[in-house]
């Protein structure tokens, strides 16, 4: 094991002590206290709790080198070395750098030679936390590899509405997968020396006037829909830093209001790490300070004016503010203490101070993404890959004599198009840069050529040729996207394809039904891939022999397609967020969205996605955790049995088919009629491999919280008495057992 940068300050430091060093090389002793032979030896032994490292930290401190840890250091976003922002270290008290980098789908930003892993929608559509776990760890592998100990992710707000232009960063519109997912995604970039951010908190649930936005909502509903995922990331994850949005809640900024950041955020789940804002999402000192906030970000120097993109102007947690908020009264020295302490805790508990990065020329230009990676980008992408359609058993291709023909049809299909259609625009965009995105044509070519099999592309925005291809070939795949982007919304559930670098994206004007719609109407073999980041509209859907929707799929987007097409690997993915037929199925009053005279109410409470589906008797184009495999599987032998504060529910699942699958078995909960809850919650899921013939039984837990229910009257959550629902199956309209439970 490398020895750690930390533990090498210090030999230094004691070794130049003993031959005189003056003492202005041990400086931060607090008040002039004398120097030690070992200046940062009361807190730099792991074996000590991170709380006792922390409090001596904070102890020997000067005023000034507290003031110094509350704000970003200079060059800020993406001029230091390609990163979202940093605060310099001090490395006579052995602090080593805190350097911030843009996240998602890996680590993204302006940092080059890194994987591009698929986008977190297309991470909860794998419904698999061990997949996650793997995809958060790997991504924690190349941040510290590239200097970097602060990954600004997993973003986990809950996708309200088809529409918003960040959903395809988010885990999907259930708070349960979203908590689970994001759990998984922690757990694995914080098992290395960097600290997870849990974002955007909190209801930062549209990009439409983003930065100012007021949202009004209920506390049942801040509770049951819109916080757990935050709640499960501090309680489960022990996530070292939380984000706050852009946006006000209930007339205050988030980023100072004390109801978010010191009310749910401490006193409520126990957060003890630091609360970092978005960049530019400060608008005062002493309030956000009082409030909850830790430490500031900014997209540009102090002074610059603000735009649309980078919020509010300035610096507002400069050592001069914040020393002046002291000094009249409006701020405790004793919260600039604590502020620090948030900061250096999580960073001594998640071994930051013992094996410290050193950002530099040589991590910036050093490529990070291994086989291994790669390896782990590529079944990432096929396991979320969702199969919609499937006529005729269409997919997986079989083997033909002679070979067949196959027509790759798109702009999203060739490269320069999937170097724009693997990622989201905003800042967890991923480049991959230097360009090696495994486009669809790449990487069906690659594996058409190994069968005997002949591609042929066009690019198909001429309505014509795209016809002519598809008549002429024998089997089609059809690739489209859609380019969701940080920074607005979108206009509708069309495709709307666009380039992207970071936050800057511009349309390009393709029209893509049309092309689709040719296509399928030329050729009932026709297979339709969505390279999306939320719900589109389907008109085309009729004539389409089989629909795969990969989301954003990352680097190996190509190479995992074609292991889907050609059955290598089946599609695993199970939606996790409802497709509406179009927009008219779904309406929002303008109150609800985008909001009227910046205010926004969450008038619909509780039912959201597929809850509001279910307690309306509407039926989507695809309900929530849907996804067609390879195979078949029965269910059957449904137990409940109450535990204490809970009930296990156990089930056999068999693969009836003819080979190898994957499966999503689903447990959702319906409460007595008084609770005054959905029709019906996902409460539990799991996925299983299986064999042709192989029966397994799966047992999943519900604890308390399974069955509660929060009362606003009581101020916390209560089981409501009466019999509970038990329903198991693929789907959340596709329950093929039913069983019930007296609470």
């Amino acid at each position: 094991m490398r020895r750690s940068r930390g533990r090498q300050i210090l030999a230094l430091v004691a070794a130049l002590t003993v031959v005189g060093t003056p003492t202005a090389l041990v400086a931060g002793a607090a008040d002039g206290a004398a120097a030690s032979a070992d200046p940062c030896a009361a807190w730099m032994d792991p074996s000590d709790s991170a709380a006792r490292r922390a409090d001596a930290l904070v102890a020997a401190m000067t005023q000034d080198q507290k003031l110094h840890m509350l704000t970003f250091g200079d060059p800020p976003w993406f001029a230091y070395w390609g990163t979202a922002g940093h605060v310099d270290g001090i490395p006579e008290l052995c602090i080593p750098d805190l350097v911030l980098s843009d996240a998602g789908s890996g680590v993204a930003g302006l940092q080059i030679a890194t994987t591009v892993f698929p986008s977190g929608v297309a991470q909860a559509a794998t419904w698999d936390r061990g997949l996650q776990r793997r995809i958060g760890s790997t991504i924690g592998a190349e941040a510290f590899a590239k200097g970097i100990n602060v990954m600004l992710g997993p973003g986990m707000n809950i996708a309200r509405t088809p529409y918003n232009g960040r959903n395809f960063e988010y885990f999907g519109e259930d708070p349960y997968l979203a908590s689970r997912t994001a759990v998984s995604v922690i757990e694995g970039i914080q098992s290395h020396p960097v600290l997870a951010d849990a974002k955007h908190y909190a209801f930062n649930n549209q990009e439409t006037d983003r930065m100012t936005v007021d949202v009004r909502v209920d506390e049942r509903t801040r509770r049951e829909i819109y916080l757990p995922a935050f709640e499960a990331a501090v309680k489960k994850a022990d996530v070292g830093s939380v984000m706050c949005s852009y946006n006000r809640v209930g007339g205050t900024y988030a980023c100072e209001n004390p109801e978010l950041l010191t009310g749910y955020l401490r006193d409520d789940w126990g957060f003890d790490g630091f609360v970092v804002s978005d960049w530019g999402a400060v608008h005062s000192t002493a309030p956000s300070a009082r409030a909850g906030l830790d430490l500031e970000m900014h997209a540009f120097a102090a002074g610059v004016p603000a735009t649309p993109v980078t919020g509010s102007a300035g610096r507002y947690f400069g050592a001069d503010q914040l020393q002046a908020a002291v000094d009249d009264g409006q701020l405790r020295q004793a919260r600039i203490d604590g502020m620090v302490r948030n900061i250096v805790r999580p960073m001594f508990e998640h071994g930051l101070f013992d094996d410290p990065v050193s950002p530099g020329a040589e991590p910036f230009l050093s490529d990070v993404s291994t086989p291994e990676h790669l390896a782990v980008a590529r079944r990432a992408a096929a396991d979320a890959t969702v199969m919609l359609k499937n006529r005729d058993r269409l997919l997986p291709l079989r083997p033909v004599e002679g070979g067949r023909t196959i027509a790759v049809i798109g702009w999203a299909a060739n490269p320069v198009g999937a170097a724009n259609a693997v990622s989201g625009g905003g800042s967890s965009h991923g480049s991959g840069l230097p360009p090696r995105v495994v486009s669809p044509l790449e990487g069906i070519t690659s594996a058409a050529l190994e069968r005997g099999d002949r591609v042929v592309y066009v690019e198909g925005s001429n309505v014509v040729d795209a016809r002519a291809a598809a008549a002429a070939a024998d089997v089609v795949v059809v690739v489209a996207t859609d380019g969701s982007s940080e920074g607005t919304d979108r206009a509708d559930l069309g495709l709307r394809p666009a380039a992207c670098l970071t936050v800057f994206c511009q349309a390009i004007p393709i029209e893509q039904e049309d092309m689709i719609a040719a296509a399928t109407a030329a050729n009932p073999d026709t297979v339709v891939v969505l390279d999306v980041g939320a719900p589109v509209r389907m008109p085309w859907l009729p004539d389409a022999g089989a629909v795969l929707v990969p989301w954003y799929g990352g680097l190996q987007h190509g190479n995992a397609l074609a292991d889907v097409l050609y059955g290598v690997r089946e599609p695993g993915g199970r939606l996790p967020q409802t497709f509406p037929v179009d927009e008219a199925q779904h309406p929002f009053k303008p109150e609800e969205y985008p909001g009227v005279g910046g205010k926004e109410s969450y008038d619909e409470g509780l039912l959201v996605g597929y809850r509001w589906y279910d307690a309306t008797g509407t039926r989507p184009l695809f309900p929530f955790g849907y996804g067609l495999g390879y195979t078949t599987f029965g269910f059957r032998d449904l137990a409940v049995r109450p535990t204490a504060g809970g009930a296990r529910v156990s089930f056999v699942v068999r693969n009836t088919g003819r080979r190898t699958g994957a499966v999503v078995p689903q447990l959702y909960l319906s409460a007595p009629k008084r609770a005054g809850e959905p029709p019906r919650q996902l409460k539990g899921f799991t996925k299983l491999t299986l064999k042709p013939g192989e029966s397994r039984r799966v047992s999943l837990a519900l604890d308390r919280r399974a069955f509660s229910v929060w009362s606003t009257r009581r101020d916390r959550w209560v089981v409501v008495p009466g019999t509970y629902g038990v329903a198991v199956g693929t789907s959340s309209r596709d329950l093929v057992l039913r069983g019930r439970l007296a609470r």
